[in-house]
């Protein structure tokens, strides 16, 4: 047995079915959608009749389009909202419960319980809250003496509106991996803290955090990169990008494209801005949140 694991032939054997997956279902789709951002194409599945003139053509329209400009600008504030809202929450939550003796496996099925729930449900859902007339959130301010309905879907609140129930969504999935990464300190730093007198709080901040500086790096660049990619709660809540295009995201913009205005060429050069932004933004989150190697 010991000849199979010195021989690396036989990992070049396990890793080939893997290889040829990503070959499959990934590179080579992306190099097909590069070249079909050079064409001239209306419908899914086919190649385009003709190029573009001139064949850069999608790529001016991508620098010049006002959309774009709004989608990045939302897609930095959602960027923003899953490193604060979504990642620090989670970060807090995670540290509160890893300090309480009762109740942690309740507070765990509670905080993961909304990312086991369906994008689309969650969408219908939080429409009917934000409803402006008899939705449930201007109810309840009533209660407590508000006379005049708030349209929080509109142009002032619209993006508030749509970040709210996609940083509550996720904020679950980051306590999951951050909690683990808590569960895998030895609690033997800790006994040896409160002997010398640390309070919660100090170990805390000198233990706690400090030994999940890799982890909390690894959210960071997860919730960066799928900030660029987040499409169904936000579609399903501000379809089209309603009110007036100012709630487009690059993914909700990509899909608009492709699917209701049948640019499947522009759609196609929306994939690959999406893909270069997704690239470098996770290589700019390693290099600023550095993953340290003393641990």
């Amino acid at each position: 047995m010991s000849n199979i694991y010195r021989n690396k032939k036989y990992v070049l054997l396990f890793l080939l079915p893997a290889f040829l997956f990503l070959v499959v279902y990934l590179y080579y789709p992306f190099l097909v959608n590069i070249y079909g951002s050079f064409r001239q194409i209306k419908n899914l599945g086919t190649y385009g009749t003709k190029w573009n003139e001139p064949f850069y053509d999608n790529y001016v329209k991508l620098v010049t389009d006002p959309v774009v400009w709004t989608s990045l600008k939302n897609t930095v504030l959602m960027i923003l909202a899953t490193i604060v809202g979504q990642v620090g929450i989670a970060l807090l939550l995670s540290l509160l419960v890893d300090n309480i003796e009762r109740g942690t496996q309740f507070f765990r099925t509670v905080y993961f319980f909304p990312i086991v729930i369906s994008a689309t449900a969650l969408g219908l859902l939080f429409n009917l809250i934000f409803l402006y007339d008899k939705g449930m959130l201007n109810q309840f301010l009533e209660l407590f003496g508000k006379t005049t309905l708030t349209d929080w879907k509109g142009e002032k609140l619209a993006i508030f509106t749509m970040m709210l129930p996609v940083v509550w969504q996720y904020v679950g999935f980051y306590f999951v991996i951050l909690e683990t990464g808590l569960n895998n300190i030895s609690q033997e730093l800790y006994e040896s803290a409160a002997i010398d007198g640390a309070t919660r709080f100090q170990r805390v901040i000198y233990i706690s955090i400090p030994l999940l500086r890799n982890v909390i790096c690894t959210c960071l660049t997860l919730g960066v990169t799928g900030a660029l990619k987040v499409f169904d709660l936000p579609w399903t809540m501000f379809p089209k990008g309603m009110p007036l295009k100012e709630t487009f995201l690059t993914g909700t913009y990509m899909y608009y494209q492709t699917m209701e205005a049948k640019n499947v060429d522009y759609g196609a050069t929306l994939a690959v801005l999406i893909v270069v932004l997704g690239v470098v933004l996770s290589r700019l989150t390693r290099r600023v949140f550095k993953e340290s190697e003393d641990f």
